[in-house]
């Protein structure tokens, strides 16, 4: 099992590596804002953004994961959501027109995507001061619930399969 595509902000050898035979174990390979929507979700459907070096996102639906890749779709003036909500918008824009943005964006994307409610996560989210409404604070700690969900269907198969 390896990535279909190269990372956009990874370097490249991705593509074509064996993680299991390297490893020499079963390997599921996901991205940080998956593996922390995973451990923030808590039922029904719930668009995670992740705010760090850039702008991670997942949508969950019914358990259903689904990882995104909306950072780098057109937002204003030539620029991608991650160029005003990544770290390169927060060091430009400073943390109040940063705040208005992430604001502005989480508004968007739930007018799009129609999710229940919004998680923000990433190392960037502990600067909101006001959250739009059906959105909270997610918490990197989720992302280690998350890597224990990515497994539990596996373990609850090999449990079925030995009854």
């Amino acid at each position: 099992m390896s990535p279909l595509r190269e990372p956009a902000n990874l370097g490249k050898g991705w593509v074509g590596f064996d993680f299991r035979k390297a490893f020499g174990h079963p390997v599921r390979l996901i991205n940080d804002a998956a593996m922390q929507a995973l451990g923030s979700y808590e039922g029904k459907s719930m668009l995670f953004l992740g705010l760090g070096t850039g702008l991670g996102s997942a949508l969950v639906v019914d358990g259903v994961l689904e990882p995104m890749e909306l950072a780098h779709l057109p937002y204003k003036k030539g620029k991608t959501y991650e160029d005003y909500v990544g770290l390169r918008g927060l060091e430009h824009l400073g943390k109040k027109k940063w705040r208005k943005n992430v604001v502005e964006v989480v508004e968007q994307l739930k007018t799009a995507l129609r999710p229940d409610y919004v998680v923000l996560g990433g190392g960037n989210a502990k600067f909101m001061k006001e959250l739009p409404k059906d959105t909270r604070l997610g918490s990197n700690d989720n992302a280690f619930a998350g890597g224990f969900r990515l497994w539990e269907e596996e373990r609850k198969d090999s449990r079925e399969a030995k009854v």
